[in-house]
């Protein structure tokens, strides 16, 4: 029977969340519930609240989480109650021209649950942020969005890898390929950049450069691989990263911030035919202008990287086994653990550059 629990939502563009009482049907064909054990804060909650993302309120935030398998529809196949899951927002279909191309990242048809949860007090369906909304005790979900890894590994680090790090360790690896020996630039060093920057590492990369205004984060890329630091305050940044590189540029410069200022940056940052990886997400109203000619002249590519262009199922398991075995830093992402009625403060530090990630604990 439906279950009422506690969840954060968001009721109206600009204002505060609220802790509701929201009430989890009985999953149907081929959704699951999952009992969440830890959620992160990221900024992509903070895009639902501000209406930068849709304008579908009420929305049930949180999205980066893990927890267990606590029941299963019809036809679930793969999953059973008790396994220990991250949560992905690219449930892959399997069957669209992008899967059947072996792109599986690129899927044009990914899953989420077909039932609606809702607010107890007035019915009204909520909207899950991303298809998942794990800032809740239990939350529905369709049972693809549900990533099987060992249960060895703390929580509070697993569910990060369900969305800002696997963006920036994927952004490295998948996206801009880095190679054993190559430079890199990461310009942003949030939890995204700082993940591009750990998975810069543990390809191999021998230099690589993080770019940043504030110092703080500055010495917090250095825990994660950094190898030089460059203050954009006080240093052209892509000078500073050619001086870093003989005069060359970087191999691949990755914007872990999505405005046009970075872009342009990293851009003019690269060596001839370096790549250039977009994972900062771009507000709608921004418009990109550079010059054509040097475009054509320099050569290379430019990238988009959305999820890190990963395969949950490949990359997941892969990440939680590296943390475990000391290879990959999992647990410098976590600054603080907080509750569920400690979101809309966690978002205030977040806003401020207090933390790399809150973790709210269930």
């Amino acid at each position: 029977m439906p279950q009422e629990v506690r969840g954060v939502v968001s009721r109206e563009k600009g204002k505060p969340v609220t802790v509701e009482t929201i009430v989890i049907p009985d999953p149907g064909p081929g959704e699951a519930v999952v009992a969440i054990q830890a959620c992160g804060v990221c900024h992509t909650d903070l895009h639902y609240r501000e209406g930068n993302i849709e304008d579908a309120y009420p929305f049930l935030l949180g999205h980066e989480a893990a927890g267990t398998v606590e029941a299963l529809g019809e036809g679930v196949t793969g999953l059973e109650v008790g396994d220990y899951v991250i949560l992905n927002w690219r449930a892959v279909c399997g069957v669209c021209r992008a899967c059947r191309k072996g792109k599986h990242h690129l899927c044009f048809d990914t899953h989420n649950a077909a039932q609606a949860m809702t607010l107890k007090d007035t019915g009204e369906e909520l909207k899950p942020a991303l298809g998942i909304g794990a800032f809740a005790e239990k939350t529905l979900v369709h049972s693809g969005q549900c990533t099987k890894v060992n249960p060895d590994i703390d929580p509070a680090e697993a569910g990060l890898i369900g969305c800002g790090i696997m963006a920036g360790a994927g952004a490295a690896i998948n996206t801009g390929e880095v190679k054993r020996g190559e430079t890199v630039a990461v310009i942003g060093c949030g939890g995204v950049g700082d993940a591009a920057i750990a998975g810069a590492a543990l390809a191999g990369a021998t230099t690589i450069i993080a770019v940043d205004t504030e110092d703080r984060k500055l010495e917090w890329a250095k825990g994660f691989g950094a190898t030089h630091t460059i203050n954009a305050k006080n240093t052209d940044p892509v000078q500073g990263i050619r001086d870093l590189t003989d005069g060359f540029g970087a191999d691949v410069v990755i914007d872990a911030v999505g405005i046009p200022a970075t872009w342009k940056q990293a851009f003019e940052a690269r060596d001839l035919a370096g790549r250039l990886v977009l994972v900062g997400v771009p507000s709608p109203d921004m418009k990109l202008e550079a010059d054509f000619q040097p475009f054509f002249s320099h050569g290379g590519s430019l990238r988009s990287s959305w999820y890190g262009d990963c395969l949950p199922s490949r990359d997941f398991p892969m990440l939680v086994d590296l943390a475990l075995q000391g290879r990959f830093p999992l647990d410098k992402f976590v600054t603080e653990r907080v509750s569920l009625d400690d979101v809309e403060s966690s978002f205030e530090k977040m806003h401020h550059g207090d933390v790399l990630r809150s973790v709210v604990i269930l």
